[in-house]
């Protein structure tokens, strides 16, 4: 008996604390690569999981840690990646779409402050079938792309 509160514990931890099911959607991992003190702009990954019958759609993304946050994909033309913003982001019945280093992710501009290894961020996923999602990033040693020293200025967007 006395075992069981430090297990409840350990899994109530901020490790899993970004894990999030609401209806149909299960959103797991969101995490932030830790940006560089001077960083302006941020990367955000995640799975999102649609365990419905229907398709869902990412439709928008806010957040208080960036002046704006939207969904990109990175393009290779040759040897050069480039990012561009998609209006929307389809989550098929069945199937989970990996935001990720190189594919898909979540590009935060303009930050409003600095994030450290271990912090979460708080975020708003907004869908167009379930609505606005409340999850949190957890930022993590970086170890992947850092996208805080690339211009997005010329970014190609869609629709935008």
């Amino acid at each position: 008996m006395r075992y069981i509160l430090p297990i409840m514990l350990a899994l109530a931890s901020p490790a899993l604390a970004h894990e999030k099911t609401v209806g149909d959607l299960e959103i797991s991992h969101a995490s932030i690569p830790d940006p560089t003190p001077l960083a302006m702009s941020a990367a955000g990954y995640m799975a999102i999981s649609n365990n419905g019958e229907t398709p869902e759609e990412l439709i928008g993304v806010r957040t208080p840690f960036a002046k704006s946050a939207k969904v990109h994909e990175t393009i290779m033309d040759g040897d050069v990646a480039m990012m561009r913003a998609i209006d929307g982001l389809t989550i098929p019945p069945g199937d989970t779409v990996n935001l990720e280093p190189g594919g898909l992710h979540v590009m935060f501009m303009g930050l409003t402050g600095p994030a450290d290894a271990g912090d979460m961020i708080p975020a708003t996923l907004i869908f167009r079938n379930a609505g606005d999602v409340e999850i949190e990033f957890m930022v993590e040693p970086t170890d992947e792309m850092d996208h805080s020293g690339m211009d997005h200025a010329g970014m190609e967007t869609s629709g935008n």
